[in-house]
Protein backbone atom coordinates (compact mmCIF):
# COMPACT_ATOMS: atom_id res chain seq x y z
CA UNK A 1 0.00 0.00 0.00
CA UNK A 2 1.22 3.65 -1.05
CA UNK A 3 -0.29 6.54 0.46
CA UNK A 4 0.60 10.04 -0.16
CA UNK A 5 0.01 13.41 1.18
CA UNK A 6 0.94 16.75 -0.75
CA UNK A 7 -0.25 20.18 -0.75
CA UNK A 8 -0.99 21.04 -3.95
CA UNK A 9 -1.97 24.78 -3.98
CA UNK A 10 -4.94 24.49 -6.32
CA UNK A 11 -5.96 23.18 -9.58
CA UNK A 12 -7.09 25.31 -11.67
CA UNK A 13 -7.20 28.66 -10.50
CA UNK A 14 -5.76 30.69 -6.64
CA UNK A 15 -7.27 32.97 -4.78
CA UNK A 16 -5.10 35.87 -5.16
CA UNK A 17 -4.91 36.78 -1.30
CA UNK A 18 -2.97 33.58 -1.68
CA UNK A 19 -0.64 34.71 -3.92
CA UNK A 20 0.17 38.31 -3.00
CA UNK A 21 3.58 39.00 -1.33
CA UNK A 22 4.00 38.21 2.45
CA UNK A 23 3.43 41.61 4.47
CA UNK A 24 6.36 43.50 6.14
CA UNK A 25 6.98 43.43 9.54
CA UNK A 26 5.59 47.32 9.86
CA UNK A 27 2.32 46.19 8.37
CA UNK A 28 2.01 43.04 10.19
CA UNK A 29 2.52 45.56 13.30
CA UNK A 30 0.01 48.01 12.27
CA UNK A 31 -2.56 45.17 11.70
CA UNK A 32 -2.02 43.85 15.00
CA UNK A 33 -2.25 47.00 16.51
CA UNK A 34 -5.70 48.07 14.71
CA UNK A 35 -6.93 44.62 15.86
CA UNK A 36 -6.20 44.68 19.64
CA UNK A 37 -7.69 48.40 19.47
CA UNK A 38 -10.89 47.71 17.44
CA UNK A 39 -11.36 45.02 20.01
CA UNK A 40 -11.43 47.35 23.34
CA UNK A 41 -15.15 48.14 24.26
CA UNK A 42 -14.02 51.58 25.84
CA UNK A 43 -11.70 53.44 23.30
CA UNK A 44 -10.42 56.83 24.75
CA UNK A 45 -9.57 60.17 22.57
CA UNK A 46 -6.37 58.73 21.53
CA UNK A 47 -7.40 55.25 20.54
CA UNK A 48 -9.80 56.67 18.04
CA UNK A 49 -7.07 58.85 16.91
CA UNK A 50 -4.54 56.05 16.35
CA UNK A 51 -7.31 53.64 14.57
CA UNK A 52 -7.73 56.40 12.20
CA UNK A 53 -3.70 56.78 11.38
CA UNK A 54 -3.71 52.73 11.20
CA UNK A 55 -6.65 53.21 8.44
CA UNK A 56 -4.61 55.49 6.71
CA UNK A 57 -1.66 53.41 6.98
CA UNK A 58 -2.90 50.38 5.62
CA UNK A 59 -4.88 52.48 3.00
CA UNK A 60 -9.05 51.83 4.30
CA UNK A 61 -9.86 54.94 3.04
CA UNK A 62 -8.82 53.90 -0.12
CA UNK A 63 -12.80 53.00 -0.60
CA UNK A 64 -15.29 53.89 -3.30
CA UNK A 65 -18.44 55.09 -1.55
CA UNK A 66 -20.65 55.84 -4.29
CA UNK A 67 -24.03 53.59 -3.99
CA UNK A 68 -23.77 51.78 -7.40
CA UNK A 69 -25.14 48.67 -6.42
CA UNK A 70 -24.96 45.51 -4.69
CA UNK A 71 -24.34 42.22 -6.78
CA UNK A 72 -25.64 39.04 -5.19
CA UNK A 73 -25.91 35.27 -6.71
CA UNK A 74 -28.94 33.24 -6.24
CA UNK A 75 -29.48 29.88 -7.44
CA UNK A 76 -26.54 30.57 -10.07
CA UNK A 77 -28.19 33.39 -11.39
CA UNK A 78 -27.03 37.42 -10.86
CA UNK A 79 -28.98 40.07 -9.32
CA UNK A 80 -28.24 43.76 -8.98
CA UNK A 81 -29.86 45.56 -6.61
CA UNK A 82 -29.14 49.43 -7.33
CA UNK A 83 -28.62 52.58 -5.22
CA UNK A 84 -31.52 53.49 -3.64
CA UNK A 85 -34.25 51.15 -5.10
CA UNK A 86 -35.55 48.01 -3.50
CA UNK A 87 -36.44 46.16 -6.52
CA UNK A 88 -33.62 43.32 -7.46
CA UNK A 89 -33.83 42.39 -11.52
CA UNK A 90 -32.11 39.77 -12.77
CA UNK A 91 -28.96 40.71 -15.13
CA UNK A 92 -30.13 39.52 -18.12
CA UNK A 93 -30.28 41.15 -21.67
CA UNK A 94 -34.30 42.10 -20.62
CA UNK A 95 -32.85 44.46 -17.59
CA UNK A 96 -30.64 46.05 -19.87
CA UNK A 97 -27.73 45.06 -17.54
CA UNK A 98 -24.12 45.67 -18.98
CA UNK A 99 -21.52 45.32 -16.35
CA UNK A 100 -18.72 43.55 -15.10
CA UNK A 101 -17.43 41.56 -12.09
CA UNK A 102 -13.71 41.79 -10.24
CA UNK A 103 -12.56 37.95 -9.65
CA UNK A 104 -11.23 37.05 -6.70
CA UNK A 105 -9.10 34.33 -8.17
CA UNK A 106 -6.76 33.69 -10.91
CA UNK A 107 -6.15 31.35 -13.49
CA UNK A 108 -3.48 28.95 -12.94
CA UNK A 109 -0.60 27.79 -15.94
CA UNK A 110 -1.06 25.35 -17.60
CA UNK A 111 2.51 23.93 -17.71
CA UNK A 112 1.85 23.82 -13.66
CA UNK A 113 -0.90 22.59 -13.66
CA UNK A 114 0.65 20.02 -15.70
CA UNK A 115 3.55 19.45 -13.38
CA UNK A 116 1.10 18.45 -10.60
CA UNK A 117 -0.24 15.75 -12.16
CA UNK A 118 2.91 14.64 -13.35
CA UNK A 119 4.31 14.88 -9.64
CA UNK A 120 1.06 12.96 -8.64
CA UNK A 121 1.41 10.21 -11.59
CA UNK A 122 5.07 9.60 -11.02
CA UNK A 123 4.56 8.51 -6.99
CA UNK A 124 1.17 6.43 -8.41
CA UNK A 125 -0.44 6.13 -4.74
CA UNK A 126 -3.14 3.84 -3.76
CA UNK A 127 -4.74 6.82 -1.22
CA UNK A 128 -3.56 10.47 -2.23
CA UNK A 129 -4.17 13.04 0.42
CA UNK A 130 -4.36 16.85 -0.82
CA UNK A 131 -4.40 20.22 0.91
CA UNK A 132 -5.69 23.02 -0.83
CA UNK A 133 -8.20 22.21 -3.57
CA UNK A 134 -10.42 24.51 -5.28
CA UNK A 135 -13.52 22.09 -5.29
CA UNK A 136 -14.50 18.67 -6.47
CA UNK A 137 -15.66 19.45 -10.01
CA UNK A 138 -12.33 20.55 -10.74
CA UNK A 139 -11.10 17.98 -8.77
CA UNK A 140 -12.85 15.25 -11.29
CA UNK A 141 -12.14 16.55 -13.78
CA UNK A 142 -8.25 17.12 -13.20
CA UNK A 143 -8.27 12.86 -12.03
CA UNK A 144 -9.99 12.04 -15.60
CA UNK A 145 -8.34 14.71 -18.03
CA UNK A 146 -5.23 15.39 -16.35
CA UNK A 147 -3.33 12.29 -14.74
CA UNK A 148 -4.85 10.37 -17.72
CA UNK A 149 -2.22 11.72 -19.58
CA UNK A 150 -0.05 10.00 -17.24
CA UNK A 151 -1.20 6.50 -18.20
CA UNK A 152 -2.19 5.71 -14.66
CA UNK A 153 -5.13 4.57 -13.55
CA UNK A 154 -7.52 7.38 -12.36
CA UNK A 155 -8.49 7.47 -8.68
CA UNK A 156 -12.31 5.62 -8.22
CA UNK A 157 -13.46 7.61 -5.14
CA UNK A 158 -12.81 11.24 -4.83
CA UNK A 159 -14.01 13.30 -2.19
CA UNK A 160 -13.48 16.94 -1.79
CA UNK A 161 -14.34 18.86 1.96
CA UNK A 162 -14.66 22.54 2.02
CA UNK A 163 -13.34 23.19 5.60
CA UNK A 164 -13.77 26.67 7.23
CA UNK A 165 -11.45 28.82 4.62
CA UNK A 166 -13.98 30.19 1.45
CA UNK A 167 -10.56 30.95 -0.69
CA UNK A 168 -10.55 27.49 -2.01
CA UNK A 169 -8.18 25.67 0.40
CA UNK A 170 -10.50 22.45 1.11
CA UNK A 171 -8.98 18.82 1.16
CA UNK A 172 -9.76 16.05 -0.67
CA UNK A 173 -8.86 12.15 -0.43
CA UNK A 174 -8.69 10.15 -3.68
CA UNK A 175 -8.33 6.41 -3.30
CA UNK A 176 -8.26 3.49 -5.76
CA UNK A 177 -6.69 -0.63 -6.10
CA UNK A 178 -9.37 -1.57 -3.25
CA UNK A 179 -8.63 0.53 -0.80
CA UNK A 180 -11.89 2.40 -0.08
CA UNK A 181 -12.74 5.38 2.13
CA UNK A 182 -15.26 4.06 4.92
CA UNK A 183 -16.41 7.14 6.67
CA UNK A 184 -14.99 10.93 7.11
CA UNK A 185 -15.19 13.35 10.29
CA UNK A 186 -14.54 16.71 10.01
CA UNK A 187 -13.45 18.63 13.09
CA UNK A 188 -13.99 22.15 11.76
CA UNK A 189 -16.07 22.97 14.34
CA UNK A 190 -13.86 22.88 16.87
CA UNK A 191 -13.57 26.00 18.47
CA UNK A 192 -11.20 27.34 20.66
CA UNK A 193 -11.26 29.87 24.06
CA UNK A 194 -12.76 32.84 21.84
CA UNK A 195 -15.47 30.81 20.42
CA UNK A 196 -13.76 31.08 17.05
CA UNK A 197 -12.98 27.78 14.66
CA UNK A 198 -9.49 26.13 15.85
CA UNK A 199 -8.71 24.71 12.80
CA UNK A 200 -9.28 28.08 10.12
CA UNK A 201 -8.79 25.20 7.22
CA UNK A 202 -9.74 22.53 8.84
CA UNK A 203 -8.66 19.20 10.35
CA UNK A 204 -10.56 15.53 8.31
CA UNK A 205 -10.35 12.35 9.80
CA UNK A 206 -10.10 9.34 7.62
CA UNK A 207 -10.86 5.68 7.44
CA UNK A 208 -9.50 3.55 4.62
CA UNK A 209 -10.51 -0.05 4.85
CA UNK A 210 -7.88 -1.88 3.12
CA UNK A 211 -7.99 -5.43 0.52
CA UNK A 212 -7.06 -7.22 3.52
CA UNK A 213 -10.03 -6.08 5.82
CA UNK A 214 -7.37 -3.74 7.84
CA UNK A 215 -8.53 -0.02 8.63
CA UNK A 216 -6.23 2.78 8.55
CA UNK A 217 -6.83 5.77 10.48
CA UNK A 218 -5.76 9.16 8.67
CA UNK A 219 -5.90 12.75 10.09
CA UNK A 220 -5.27 15.30 7.18
CA UNK A 221 -4.82 19.22 8.70
CA UNK A 222 -3.71 22.43 8.31
CA UNK A 223 -2.15 24.51 10.96
CA UNK A 224 -1.80 28.16 10.80
CA UNK A 225 0.61 30.12 8.54
CA UNK A 226 1.72 33.31 10.59
CA UNK A 227 0.51 32.86 14.80
CA UNK A 228 2.35 30.44 16.70
CA UNK A 229 0.23 31.11 19.69
CA UNK A 230 -2.56 29.28 17.03
CA UNK A 231 -0.24 26.62 15.76
CA UNK A 232 0.40 25.77 19.54
CA UNK A 233 -3.31 25.11 19.88
CA UNK A 234 -3.56 23.32 17.08
CA UNK A 235 -1.04 21.06 17.73
CA UNK A 236 -2.51 20.30 21.55
CA UNK A 237 -5.48 19.32 20.14
CA UNK A 238 -4.67 17.25 17.23
CA UNK A 239 -2.65 15.77 19.76
CA UNK A 240 -4.98 14.96 22.28
CA UNK A 241 -7.25 13.81 18.82
CA UNK A 242 -4.51 11.23 18.18
CA UNK A 243 -4.30 9.82 21.78
CA UNK A 244 -8.07 9.32 21.78
CA UNK A 245 -8.00 7.58 18.69
CA UNK A 246 -5.08 5.49 20.12
CA UNK A 247 -7.66 4.96 23.33
CA UNK A 248 -10.07 3.66 21.22
CA UNK A 249 -7.97 0.63 20.31
CA UNK A 250 -7.30 2.32 17.08
CA UNK A 251 -3.57 1.45 16.28
CA UNK A 252 -2.96 1.98 12.54
CA UNK A 253 -2.76 5.68 12.69
CA UNK A 254 -1.39 8.28 10.37
CA UNK A 255 -1.11 12.43 10.57
CA UNK A 256 -0.28 14.39 7.48
CA UNK A 257 -0.40 17.41 6.30
CA UNK A 258 0.77 21.39 6.41
CA UNK A 259 2.45 22.03 9.94
CA UNK A 260 3.59 25.48 8.45
CA UNK A 261 6.79 24.86 11.07
CA UNK A 262 9.85 23.28 11.38
CA UNK A 263 9.82 19.94 13.74
CA UNK A 264 12.52 21.82 16.03
CA UNK A 265 9.82 24.70 16.94
CA UNK A 266 8.14 24.67 20.44
CA UNK A 267 4.71 25.01 18.71
CA UNK A 268 4.67 21.03 17.40
CA UNK A 269 6.30 19.90 21.20
CA UNK A 270 3.09 18.25 21.86
CA UNK A 271 2.65 16.14 18.73
CA UNK A 272 6.32 15.48 17.80
CA UNK A 273 7.50 15.33 21.04
CA UNK A 274 4.46 14.45 23.68
CA UNK A 275 2.86 11.58 21.52
CA UNK A 276 4.55 8.53 19.83
CA UNK A 277 4.24 9.93 16.54
CA UNK A 278 7.10 9.30 14.11
CA UNK A 279 8.15 11.60 11.16
CA UNK A 280 9.04 9.45 7.98
CA UNK A 281 11.21 12.07 6.92
CA UNK A 282 13.78 10.61 10.37
CA UNK A 283 13.56 7.09 8.89
CA UNK A 284 16.14 4.64 7.54
CA UNK A 285 13.75 3.84 4.55
CA UNK A 286 13.51 7.51 3.82
CA UNK A 287 14.85 8.88 0.24
CA UNK A 288 14.99 12.11 -1.39
CA UNK A 289 17.09 13.12 -4.23
CA UNK A 290 19.64 15.58 -2.63
CA UNK A 291 20.79 19.08 -3.55
CA UNK A 292 23.37 19.01 -6.89
CA UNK A 293 26.92 19.67 -5.76
CA UNK A 294 28.48 20.84 -2.21
CA UNK A 295 25.11 21.39 -0.88
CA UNK A 296 24.42 17.41 -0.82
CA UNK A 297 26.18 17.53 2.36
CA UNK A 298 24.85 20.65 3.89
CA UNK A 299 22.21 20.72 6.28
CA UNK A 300 20.26 24.14 6.94
CA UNK A 301 18.46 24.76 9.48
CA UNK A 302 14.85 23.16 9.69
CA UNK A 303 15.36 21.49 6.45
CA UNK A 304 14.08 18.12 5.86
CA UNK A 305 17.72 16.41 6.54
CA UNK A 306 21.56 16.68 5.26
CA UNK A 307 21.00 17.39 1.50
CA UNK A 308 17.15 18.17 1.35
CA UNK A 309 17.55 21.95 1.59
CA UNK A 310 13.91 23.03 1.80
CA UNK A 311 12.31 24.33 5.07
CA UNK A 312 9.85 21.67 6.21
CA UNK A 313 6.32 22.88 6.68
CA UNK A 314 4.91 19.07 5.24
CA UNK A 315 4.84 16.09 7.38
CA UNK A 316 3.88 12.32 7.44
CA UNK A 317 3.74 10.98 10.93
CA UNK A 318 3.46 7.50 11.74
CA UNK A 319 2.11 5.77 15.01
CA UNK A 320 4.40 3.06 16.18
CA UNK A 321 2.43 0.57 15.25
CA UNK A 322 1.91 2.15 11.56
CA UNK A 323 5.62 2.70 11.29
CA UNK A 324 6.50 -1.02 11.69
CA UNK A 325 4.47 -1.56 8.61
CA UNK A 326 6.79 0.92 6.62
CA UNK A 327 8.80 -0.58 4.20
CA UNK A 328 10.41 2.71 1.89
CA UNK A 329 9.08 6.20 2.19
CA UNK A 330 10.08 9.60 0.55
CA UNK A 331 9.86 13.41 -1.02
CA UNK A 332 9.66 13.98 -4.44
CA UNK A 333 10.49 18.03 -5.12
CA UNK A 334 10.79 17.73 -8.71
CA UNK A 335 7.68 20.09 -8.96
CA UNK A 336 9.00 22.94 -6.53
CA UNK A 337 11.18 25.47 -8.23
CA UNK A 338 14.26 26.04 -6.43
CA UNK A 339 15.25 28.90 -3.85
CA UNK A 340 17.91 31.04 -4.45
CA UNK A 341 21.08 29.29 -4.84
CA UNK A 342 20.02 26.07 -3.41
CA UNK A 343 19.20 23.63 -7.12
CA UNK A 344 17.90 19.80 -7.34
CA UNK A 345 16.12 17.71 -10.15
CA UNK A 346 12.98 19.36 -11.77
CA UNK A 347 10.90 18.52 -14.52
CA UNK A 348 12.24 19.91 -17.98
CA UNK A 349 9.03 22.10 -18.19
CA UNK A 350 9.39 23.59 -14.93
CA UNK A 351 11.13 26.93 -16.54
CA UNK A 352 10.50 29.70 -13.76
CA UNK A 353 7.93 30.12 -10.44
CA UNK A 354 4.70 30.09 -12.22
CA UNK A 355 5.71 26.54 -13.70
CA UNK A 356 5.85 24.75 -10.10
CA UNK A 357 3.39 22.40 -9.42
CA UNK A 358 3.25 23.78 -5.71
CA UNK A 359 5.22 25.26 -3.38
CA UNK A 360 5.15 21.90 -1.29
CA UNK A 361 7.18 18.97 -1.82
CA UNK A 362 4.95 15.29 -2.21
CA UNK A 363 5.15 12.88 0.66
CA UNK A 364 4.75 9.12 0.25
CA UNK A 365 5.19 6.72 2.33
CA UNK A 366 4.80 2.32 1.35
CA UNK A 367 3.61 -0.20 3.92
CA UNK A 368 3.73 -4.35 3.45
CA UNK A 369 1.29 -6.31 4.33
CA UNK A 370 -1.75 -3.65 4.34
Amino acid sequence: MKIATFNIENLYHRDKDLLAKRKNKNVSDWVSELDSLLHRLHKSENDIARIRELSFLLGFDKIDHRPYGVLRKRQGKLFLKQGGFANEPRATHLTNWNGWVALQSVAISHTATENKARLIAETDADVLILQEVEDRASLMDFNIRRLGEFDIAAYEQILVLEGNDARGRGMAILTKNGYLLDSLKSHGTDLDSKQDPLFETDCQEYVISTPQGLKIYILSVQFAVEKDTKRKKQAQKLATIYEKMKAEGKELIMVCGTLNDVSFSDCLTPLLRETDLEDVSKQPEYRAQKDFGNRADYFRLGAYRMGVNIRQKDYMLLSYEMKLLLSSCGLNRKGMWPDRNTKWEVYSSLNNSSHAASAHPLIWGEFHGI
